[in-house]
């Protein structure tokens, strides 16, 4: 196995010598300015720790397993590819963003069923003028750190990519043609009058939806499961996630972190890069 690490800061050559010590890796090479790669490493229980004490980012990955093996990633959008929950700061032009924020931090744990989350949240919009969704995007909507790098990467080999949300269309479609996406679904906000109704339209892209359309895009592009990577960082990202060969948990809750092939807890999106680097 190779061991990846990288951060967001210089990596100490103390701390390469401590972890190649820890793997019994006899070479270090230098992935990029702050990755670096631990060739026929070894697990050790200690890594792990020593990791997480010194804000490292760190991945056992087989050594001949990279980009050039997929075909296909599939992504979260709201706290993964973007920074911020769209719903959130839509609650915000309404003075109730601790209350649904608070239901949204509920839901991406785990502890609440996502679709009737959504109904929750999206009930309290009722009455919202439909021009609050393009002041998010206008004003709020930020990518994530080294979202237009990972892009990059993957659109120069060839790679689809997949949008999937449990937000909402109004933003996919937005983001699909600026990051030049191949494929985007979401929910779809009722608005009459130009006002939100506090509905959703059909049915609640879920984290079966989301798991579906993962499925459907695999079986469109004719690829098996280890061409597809799926990256997330909530509860209901893990239903898509486990029909990836490689499942990436950025900057999640522990759930997700628990039950992912990688976490990237401290780099941006670009750690995939370095990750799966050729």
């Amino acid at each position: 196995m190779n061991l990846i690490i990288q951060a967001t800061h210089t990596i100490a050559a103390t701390q390469l010598d401590h972890l190649a010590g820890l793997s019994q890796s006899s070479k270090c090479e230098q992935i990029d300015e702050r990755a670096y790669r631990l060739t026929d490493a070894l697990v050790h229980p200690g890594i792990a720790p020593y990791c997480l004490a010194n804000q490292l980012d760190y991945g056992f990955v087989p050594r001949n397993r990279s980009l050039k093996d997929i075909g296909l990633v599939v992504m979260d959008m709201d706290s993964t590819l973007i920074t911020i929950e769209c719903i959130d700061e839509i609650a915000d032009m309404q003075g109730l963003k601790p209350q649904v924020s608070a239901i949204t931090e509920a839901a991406m744990r785990g502890e609440m069923d996502f679709a009737e989350s959504l109904r929750r949240r999206v009930a309290l919009l009722e009455g919202l003028d439909e021009h609050a969704l393009q002041r998010v995007y206008d004003e709020r909507l930020q990518l994530s750190p080294g979202a237009d790098i990972m892009l990059e990467a993957l659109q120069s080999r060839g790679i689809k990519t997949l949008l999937v949300s449990g937000g909402f269309l109004f933003f996919t479609e937005r983001l699909k043609p600026r990051l030049k996406l191949d494929y985007t679904h979401a929910n779809t906000l009722e608005i009459k009058n130009g006002k939100l109704t506090g509905k959703v339209l059909g049915q609640i892209l879920d984290a079966q939806g989301k798991a579906d359309w993962l499925v459907k895009i695999r079986d469109e592009l004719k690829l098996k499961p280890d061409q597809v990577i799926a990256m997330g960082d909530g509860a209901n990202d893990l239903k898509m996630m486990a029909q990836a060969g490689i499942s990436i948990a950025y900057h999640a809750k522990p759930v997700v972190r628990e039950q992912a092939s990688y976490a990237l807890n401290f780099v941006g999106l670009d750690g995939l890069v370095n990750l799966l680097a050729d």
